[in-house]
């Protein structure tokens, strides 16, 4: 009896090493994509009044949650019924953050006009102000369920060869951990320049060291989100054409000379304006289409 007892605890010893180590390797894996995650939803979280930021990034959080428990159960079930799956959705997901980068690297060297979101959040009435802020939450939230989605199957893509436990508790911890931590940091930064604010108004004198410190914390903040939104554009390349170079045999044998980072932002660079690309001409000709249309009428 004795020993089955002690027989249990080593079987739990193991699979608890077995679960530090690929938990490991999955956040390794990963943190390109959770760097990517704050960034973008730093970026959506901001740009309403003081008193709403809060609340709409609470709503965007229990939307997370909702994509997780939708995505978690589909993932192990594939993992234990299809995993050789796993790799084409990879596959997809690492074309679609290759895109993302390719946009982002675009539209900085051909900006779109954009109206700035918190001025123009202050200029609306109250009902539009409702309706505008429903609309960032529902795209926040979609956004949230690809890059989840990916976080998930990039962890699950680490582990699908050990035990179904190893993989469920591994792929639930990164998928806690993404959730919370980077909602836990969104609130922290969008909530920076309030404090700074705040640090200054008790602190009036423009020459105490507390008011410079909060004064620097305003003027901190859209700097820290401009510098998260490049820290996640090189993380979207690099992880894109990471699962592309690991998976694609071809690609991996072409790229061997070179230093992994440089081939696997090489490649995501490749991917993302091939993708970018390819979705410009399909636009351009649904628009062309379109013309023709209205002429024929």
């Amino acid at each position: 009896m004795a020993s089955g007892f002690f027989a249990l605890f080593d079987d739990i010893a193991v699979l608890m090493d077995d679960v530090a180590t690929m938990g490991k390797i999955a956040t390794e894996k990963t943190a390109g994509i959770l760097g990517d995650d704050l960034a973008v939803n730093a970026q959506k979280a901001s740009g309403f009044v003081s008193s709403r930021e809060l609340p709409v990034i609470w709503a965007i959080t229990k939307g997370s949650f909702i994509n997780k428990l939708i995505i978690l159960p589909v993932a192990f079930l594939l993992s234990a019924f299809a995993p050789w799956f796993i790799v084409p959705i990879l596959l997809i997901g690492g074309a679609y953050l290759g895109y993302e980068g390719a946009e982002k690297i675009y539209e900085y060297f051909f900006p779109h006009k954009h109206q700035d979101a918190q001025k123009a959040a202050k200029n609306m009435s109250e009902t539009e102000a409702a309706e505008y802020e429903k609309k960032k939450i529902k795209s926040a939230i979609v956004t949230d369920f690809i890059l989840s989605a990916e976080i998930v199957f990039l962890a699950l893509g680490t582990v699908v060869h050990s035990d179904l436990i190893v993989q469920i508790i591994v792929v639930t911890f990164i998928a806690i951990l993404a959730t919370v931590g980077v909602y836990g940091l969104v609130a922290l930064i969008v909530r920076m320049d309030d404090l700074g604010y705040s640090i200054m108004e008790r602190n009036n004198n423009p020459s105490e060291v507390m008011h410079k410190i909060g004064k620097t914390l305003v003027a901190s903040l859209p700097k820290i989100i401009r510098g998260l939104t490049i820290i996640g554009t090189i993380a979207m390349l690099l992880v894109a054409g990471g699962i592309y170079v690991h998976n694609i045999h071809f690609i991996h044998e072409l790229l061997a000379a070179l230093p992994s980072l440089l081939g696997e932002m090489l490649t995501g660079i490749a991917l993302g304006f091939v993708v970018l690309g390819t979705v410009g001409l399909f636009k351009s000709l649904k628009r062309y289409s379109n013309v023709e249309d209205k002429h024929a009428q």
